[in-house]
């Protein structure tokens, strides 16, 4: 990691940290929570030695970029504004976007907003959800199907600023990443009140891919920064829902391939899956070319099996870059198990 540079860049009325190494066409890298940019770090020692040249910023609120006080300053609409200003000072129009985790929603947000400044996209684990004017708010969506104990519905503060903050605190930072990496598997995660995150055990090994030293890493980094930054992408996903009013109907119009685990909570969501796979999911981004489900991985299968992931990124922008020189008719494919099947045998499969 040594070859990676770090520099901080002043957009959007913050000071954003970016990470980048390599050099060539442009890869932006996009994390979740509770993530930061070192999430990406096979990623872009990969895909820099394929002649891409790789960004990976820390978002706001996370790791070394500024934090925001206020939740109402966590909308998609901050963020996507934070990275165009971000590309503007390095004087880069279009990139290759990789997002994953809610850096997957950011990601299909600035595809939504400015198409102009994305060539391609793989998103991971979080699919494209058009915002449907008859449905209610996310929350309220979430609180219906899980309860108001499931982990997203606690992160917010129905009992005032800093109630789960509080609960955070009284389990050691090491600890909480821990529990945090090794969750959203197929069941949800559930904290009851009474209990809180200092009532779940500390799981009795390391989440796959990660080493003690990926945990203290995050875990440093968290420390010292604290969780209120990531807490309020939660906290204003409502807001970010009430601001994406004028783009009902707009679908996602960049090529796209989508990576998801079968183990990864998002896959056993009613409904979900069957939006993934049966059309509904390729109707809201009619330029969706393949989808990939991995067997065996939950929700970081950019860190569970990053040398999978990165070839998954690096086959399809090469793809499109030898398409863009030779045009040729593309169909969708989709994947398990890294081997693809027509989508007409998948449905003979289901």
């Amino acid at each position: 990691m040594d070859k990676v540079e770090h520099i901080t860049v002043a957009t959007n009325g913050i000071n954003m940290h970016v990470a980048s190494i390599g050099t060539g066409p442009v890869i932006l890298f996009l994390h979740g929570f509770p993530e930061l940019w070192y999430s990406w770090r096979h990623q872009l020692l990969h895909l820099s030695s394929h002649g891409y040249r790789c960004i990976a910023p820390d978002l706001r609120g996370y790791g070394d970029t500024d934090a925001p006080e206020s939740a109402s300053q966590y909308t998609g609409l901050h963020v996507v504004g934070d990275l165009i200003g971000l590309l503007e000072s390095f004087g880069i129009d279009r990139v290759f976007l990789v997002g994953h985790d809610w850096g997957a929603m950011i990601a299909w947000y600035l595809c939504l907003l400015r198409p102009d400044k994305v060539r391609a996209l793989v998103n991971l684990n979080v699919p494209f959800m058009a915002r449907d004017p008859k449905t209610i708010n996310p929350m309220e969506v979430l609180r219906s199907t899980f309860g108001e104990d499931y982990y997203a519905c606690r992160f917010q503060e129905p009992a005032g600023p800093g109630e789960i903050e509080k609960d955070f605190a009284q389990v050691p930072t090491a600890k909480m990443m821990r529990i945090l990496f090794s969750s959203f598997g197929p069941n949800p995660l559930i904290v009851p009140k009474e209990t809180g995150f200092r009532g779940i055990p500390d799981p009795p090994c390391l989440p796959l891919g990660f080493s003690e030293e990926d945990i203290s890493f995050y875990a440093n980094k968290f420390n010292h920064k604290g969780f209120t930054g990531a807490l309020n992408y939660y906290r204003a996903i409502n807001q970010t829902w009430d601001l994406m009013a004028p783009w009902i109907g707009v679908k996602i119009q960049v090529p796209v391939k989508f990576i998801i685990g079968d183990q990864d909570i998002n896959y056993h969501v009613p409904g979900l899956r069957e939006y993934i796979l049966n059309g509904g999911f390729k109707k809201d981004v009619p330029r969706l070319e393949e989808v990939v489900v991995m067997g065996g991985v939950a929700h970081f299968p950019n860190q569970a099996r990053p040398e999978e992931v990165s070839e998954h990124i690096y086959d399809f922008f090469k793809k499109l870059q030898l398409s863009t020189n030779n045009p040729k008719a593309t169909s969708t494919t989709t994947s398990f198990n890294g081997n693809r099947v027509s989508g007409l045998a998948h449905l003979h499969a289901l």
